[in-house]
């Protein structure tokens, strides 16, 4: 009998306005700091839907012309799951910022100090890749006993 595998698809979209980008403020649960606007994928919608929908409900701004840059994903082999996070950029979008999103407030900041913000390790981590050329595969194998990153392989296309 084969194991059943737990497929969990996200999205997450960087809007960049020259040099700045928006984030959101989050400060609730247990995923805190500062995060592109993104959420989960919801059945039968396309990826790119679900983050265009998602922005629209974080941040009152409707985006198009979203470019994929890249996959990021967790793996636990214990609890036979895998996250998949599509990450898009775009800079097309229009509309006024919601005063108080269900996942924070939506503030734009300078690229550069953007880095120097509280961020989880895993927006971190990929936050430099939206900004360069080509695509981006990061996998993350988590330990189920230690509940932590294992293992981080990162390949750049």
């Amino acid at each position: 009998m084969k194991n059943h595998i737990n497929y969990k698809l996200w999205t997450v979209c960087m809007i960049q306005d020259e040099d700045n980008v928006l984030l959101i403020d989050r400060q609730h649960d247990h995923f805190k700091g500062y995060i592109p606007p993104g959420g989960k994928v919801d059945f039968p919608e396309s990826i790119v839907e679900s983050a265009i929908r998602e922005v629209k409900e974080e941040t009152g701004l409707e985006v198009w012309n979203l470019k994929y840059k890249g996959l990021y994903e967790y793996v636990n082999p214990v609890t036979m799951d895998r996250y998949m996070i599509f990450n898009y950029i775009t800079s097309d979008f229009k509309g006024e910022l919601l005063k108080n999103g269900p996942e924070g407030r939506a503030v734009w900041v300078n690229m550069e100090e953007a880095y120097h913000l509280p961020m989880q390790e895993s927006i971190r981590r990929r936050f430099p890749l939206f900004f360069q050329e080509g695509t981006f595969e990061i996998q993350v194998t988590w330990d189920h006993e230690e509940n932590k990153e294992r293992n981080v392989a990162i390949k750049n296309t």
